[in-house]
């Protein structure tokens, strides 16, 4: 029986550390001069890393798997679900491909980051798979997925495997360290929007909100600020209007509100229910386009 479960354990040790091997082929580590984290190569000249890591406006370095270095700029970066993409100008590594099937909570996972062009490793497993959902900057996830492990900071933007070693996303931090995983199906998509246009759409209505209470016990939100230019104010919104309602729906916050504009959102028309001075007003508004900040 000892010997059995000695072999089970080998097998496993094994499998694990040749699924590590296999995914440090497309694993690097990004540097710059304040930060280090990992990242991996998702189309030839291209890497992916985590956004949250990388800061604004540095120069980037990226060390490969076989040591060497070689020069980043910065293509565009996604704040909402945490991607950014570098092109690198030399020695592209091997790129990654992410594995549709559904990941089941229990599995074994595993996080590979890069120092240095050294892989490093950490094993748990998937304490939580759920639905699709939005993250407070508005970017749409394409599944809830956590994982029961601690992995070092600089492995942050590396890739998440299961348990047969095929890659499921992007090992991130959440609150409290949580450690969640970036869908490969969320990176594909954005990465695509990111090297096509160096950006990522959001929705503007063009306003400053704040909530404020309705009775007998609602939430509305109260337009505080507006941008001269917006799409609010050519649709006819004054400052001090208060948004109780969205296409018909009541406003449970002004951070639901705002979730609410996200890439698919930009040019539609929407009916806001406001209130004028105690008085019931409705406005159709066109979803603009969030500008460069």
């Amino acid at each position: 029986m000892a010997d059995t479960m000695s072999s089970s354990f080998e097998q496993l040790s094994a499998a694990m550390a040749d699924a590590v091997a296999g995914a440090a082929r497309s694993v690097v580590a990004v540097h710059t001069g304040r930060s280090r984290s990992s990242g991996f190569a998702w189309r030839d000249g291209l890497v992916v890393t985590c956004d949250e890591a990388l800061p604004d406006d540095a120069e980037v370095t990226v060390c490969l798997p076989d040591g060497a270095s070689a020069g980043a700029k910065l293509v565009g970066r996604d704040a909402g679900t945490d991607i950014a993409l570098l092109r690198i100008e030399s020695g592209t590594p091997a790129p990654i491909a992410f594995d549709p099937a559904p990941v089941r909570a229990g599995a074994i996972a595993l996080a590979v980051g890069s120092v240095a062009g050294t892989p490093v490793a950490a094993a748990g497993v998937v304490s939580l798979s759920g639905p699709a959902w939005r993250s407070l900057r508005g970017g749409e996830i394409d599944a809830r997925i956590e994982l029961g492990l601690h992995m070092r900071r600089i492995a942050e933007g590396g890739l998440a495997l299961d348990a047969q070693g095929r890659a499921i996303g992007m090992s991130v931090f959440g609150p409290r360290r949580r450690v969640l995983v970036i869908p490969g199906a969320t990176i594909d998509r954005v990465a695509a929007q990111l090297a096509a246009h160096g950006r990522v759409p959001r929705g503007y209505l063009g306003v400053g909100l704040q909530p404020v209470k309705l009775e007998p016990d609602g939430i509305g939100a109260m337009v505080m600020a507006i941008d001269r230019d917006g799409p609010a104010a050519k649709a006819g919104l004054h400052q001090g209007d208060v948004i109780v309602a969205w296409n018909g729906e009541a406003v449970r916050s002004v951070q639901a509100l705002l979730r609410a504009l996200g890439p698919a959102s930009v040019g539609t028309v929407v009916t806001l229910s406001l209130r004028r001075a105690g008085q019931p007003v409705e406005a159709k508004i066109t979803i603009g386009e969030r500008p460069a900040d």
